[in-house]
């Protein structure tokens, strides 16, 4: 009988990898796990957590030494979010570090990623995306949300639902309708400081699962933004947002993977300790059965999503390789859950 589910493969086989993981493993021990049925009750993971998170170097790991980041490949980055899954924690840690940190570095000109970045990477600043809309779900082309041109300003209305991390977000990077009515109407990104005057956030919701990734809706009543906090070119914010794509997915195949390892692990430990009729559950056939069943699901799919993370390190991922795999990840994570 198998006790362990094989996670030291070449992809994260260097000294450095391991030597970032047990890391990891050794702070979410101490300053996560014991703290998760008060996190459940606040609804949300306090923000002294993600600082300490920063200031192990763990958030962000592809910035730029520039920037404050460690300069690591994402090989790094994906480590640390299957990593974090295994152990049992999810605080909204992709959508911080894959999805708003690489859209600043990507689009955001030299002030903003000086402003924006160093605080992202040491937990000072916690980001968000807003894209997702009350009326419109995600269906970006019936965006409601305005940001009406006042010369130096956008004049912001609107609102944002199903936002993770927006309840301690301290910025948003906004999805907005610009020039409405115009020859120029287009989607464009701002970036949203949470300490303007008229921005404001509900209360985060009550969910069924992972419930101290908060997630809230966010309110926009003529928020004034500089124009200084236009994210790359308007109007462009439809097409940067599908080029971004195959990170974003890759980032929750793999929060999936660590997740299905995590609980197939667990499992396994729960039926070596418990006895029925005389002996340990897993002595009887048909649980070896269902768990080799599982063990081999999860180690195709991480052969699957190894070389997603290796093309995604070249910057090669396509949207129909990430799509693939966060639909086929996501979709064994459920059947290891019910087997």
């Amino acid at each position: 009988m198998f006790s362990k589910i094989q996670i030291k493969r070449e992809l994260y086989a260097s000294d450095e990898h391991q030597m970032v993981r047990q890391a990891l493993i050794d702070f979410l021990k101490k300053e996560a796990i014991p703290y998760q049925e008060d996190w459940e009750k606040q609804k949300a993971a306090p923000k002294s957590f993600w600082q300490k998170m920063g200031g192990l170097g763990f958030l962000c790991m592809d910035i730029p030494e520039e920037y404050g980041g460690s300069g690591f490949d994402f090989s790094f980055n994906a480590m640390i979010l299957e990593e974090s899954r295994r152990q049992g924690i999810d605080f909204g840690l992709v959508v911080h570090s894959d999805i708003v940190a690489p859209y600043i570095l990507r689009y955001g000109n030299e002030e903003q990623k000086q402003y924006y970045l160093p605080k992202m990477v040491s937990g000072e600043f916690v980001g968000c995306i807003g894209m997702t809309e009350p009326n419109a779900g995600s269906d970006l082309k019936s965006l409601q949300t305005t940001a009406e041109d006042k010369g130096d300003y956008y004049l912001v209305n609107g609102s944002k639902t199903f936002i993770t991390n927006g309840y301690v977000a301290d910025f948003v990077i906004c999805a907005v309708r610009t020039h409405k009515g115009t020859p120029q109407e287009g989607i464009s990104l701002l970036l949203i400081d949470k300490d303007l005057e008229g921005f404001s956030t509900g209360k985060p919701f009550e969910k069924i699962g992972i419930k101290y990734q908060d997630t809230c809706e966010l309110f926009f009543e003529d928020v004034k933004v500089p124009k200084s906090k236009l994210l790359g070119q308007e109007g462009m914010g439809f097409k940067y947002m599908m080029a971004d794509l195959p990170r974003e997915r890759i980032g929750i195949a793999v929060e999936s993977l660590g997740s299905a390892i995590g609980i197939l692990e667990k499992t396994i430990q729960y039926v070596t300790e418990r006895e029925a009729f005389g002996k340990a559950i897993a002595d009887f056939q048909n649980t070896q059965f269902k768990l080799a069943d599982c063990a081999a699901e999860v180690q195709v799919y991480q052969a699957f999503l190894d070389r997603c993370i290796e093309l995604q390190m070249h910057h090669q991922l396509t949207t129909e390789q990430a799509s693939i795999a966060k639909l086929k990840a996501t979709e064994m994570h459920g059947k290891i859950v019910d087997k």
